[in-house]
């Protein structure tokens, strides 16, 4: 039988983590595929990242106005007694 030749993967450098040059068109796609990946996968971190901070200063605004209604319900119910 035929033995299948193994793939060794691509090892990043010390320095960067960046792979060294692919030696042949097999690493140069996957280190193509990979570089695409990382950079959607930075693109949704960011704008889940901004979304988080966005509903932060949601429920802060939340939060502010819910004490104004208690505060006002608070005199409302003084006032009344």
């Amino acid at each position: 039988m035929a033995e299948k030749e193994q793939v060794k993967p691509i090892q990043p450098n010390s320095s960067n983590s960046v792979p060294d040059e692919p030696k042949n068109v097999q690493e140069l796609a996957t280190y193509s595929l990979l570089e695409g990946m990382q950079g959607r996968f930075q693109t949704m971190s960011d704008n889940i990242i901004s979304r988080i901070d966005e509903m932060g200063d949601r429920i802060d605004e939340l939060e502010k106005s819910v004490a104004d209604v208690m505060t006002q319900a608070q005199a409302v119910d003084d006032a009344d007694k």
